[in-house]
């Protein structure tokens, strides 16, 4: 966990050469453009106007892709470094692609958006950080041109969303709201919900004593809270992923996880062991699918998939507890 919140040994986006920044930009258009290819393969059936937009948006991330290796050749000669999006702090990495099969089509819509979201915001932070007129206009251009298309992405073939289209300000909200609140959030409340089962009920069996299992819950919960606080704060401070202030991003985060934790624990302030049991039992089996049906909701997530994640690996998590409690 430490090693997650200090970034592990990624490298500081602001102790990038203008060189490592060429070659992640690189690294980042040939990602990008396999990632719309595998898209359009997906919609090709189905939607095949969408399908289209998609493989144009591969051609242009390859178009971007040769004038970044043109440029980085006339400045640094042929050797271009490995640099990707996992080595730099403040970037997300990429779902791979065998997890993105069969995507409705606006998750699909609100990814790429993410994406060109992510594009944009890095070429706008890299040009800052180079001196040669020549590199910055290219980023500049590029930065423009991952403009056109997170708008070819929220017009991508609204016609077959069965509904009128949101007006673009909605959109924007609606979509950094998720960024900044729901995802990180979700995340908090599912790793709160689930990670501090185990120790709770295995206290509360351990000891048969709701005060004391109460005080194992609170710290479990707490200090979840804390270190998902600091750890989704420290990840990511949002300028190149578009993902709003870490401290908002952080609060949302920790905040979610005490609550996931406390949930559970603030049963066993009932004196009575079986009763306070009863009762946190079924506040787990309420924020089990609540947090499914969240994760459905928000996140597009397909529903019985988000039921086995969450509810069955729970549940999992929870016997565990029992079963360690008894021993």
């Amino acid at each position: 966990m430490l090693n997650r919140v200090l970034g592990g040994n990624r490298r500081r986006f602001d102790d990038l050469s203008e060189a490592e920044i060429l070659a992640l930009a690189i690294s980042a258009e040939e990602d990008d453009a396999r990632i719309y290819a595998a898209y359009a393969e997906m919609l090709r059936n189905e939607f095949p106007a969408s399908a289209k937009v998609f493989d144009g948006m591969v051609d242009e991330e390859n178009e971007h892709r040769g004038m970044l290796i043109d440029m980085f050749k006339k400045k640094f000669g042929d050797n271009i470094p490995l640099v990707r999006r996992e080595h730099v702090k403040g970037f997300l990495e990429r779902k791979p692609l065998w997890l993105m099969k069969n995507l409705p089509l606006e998750t699909i819509r609100q990814q790429a958006w993410e994406m060109e979201e992510a594009a944009q915001n890095f070429y706008l932070e890299a040009l800052k950080r180079t001196k040669d007129a020549n590199i910055r206009k290219l980023l500049g251009d590029l930065a423009l041109a991952e403009q056109h298309h997170k708008n070819a992405a929220n017009d991508l073939s609204d016609e077959h969303l069965g509904e009128a289209a949101l007006e673009e300000e909605d959109k924007q909200k609606h979509r950094k709201f998720v960024l900044t609140y729901v995802q990180p959030g979700l995340a908090g409340l599912m790793d709160g919900s689930v990670s501090t089962l185990a120790p709770i009920f295995a206290a509360a069996f351990a000891t048969h004593s709701t005060w004391e299992t109460f005080l194992v819950g609170l710290a479990a919960s707490i200090g979840a809270g804390i270190s998902m606080g600091f750890t989704e704060a420290a990840s990511d401070d949002g300028k190149l992923t578009g993902r709003g202030s870490p401290i908002k991003r952080g609060f949302a985060s920790g905040i979610m996880t005490t609550l996931g934790g406390l949930g559970h624990a603030l049963p066993y302030l009932i004196p009575d062991f079986w009763t306070a049991t009863v009762t946190a039992i079924c506040v787990v089996f309420v924020e089990l699918w609540a947090i499914a049906y969240i994760q459905n909701r928000y996140m597009d997530t397909p529903f019985w998939r988000a039921v086995m994640q969450v509810v069955f690996g729970g549940s999992l998590v929870f016997a565990a507890g029992i079963l360690i409690g008894n021993a």
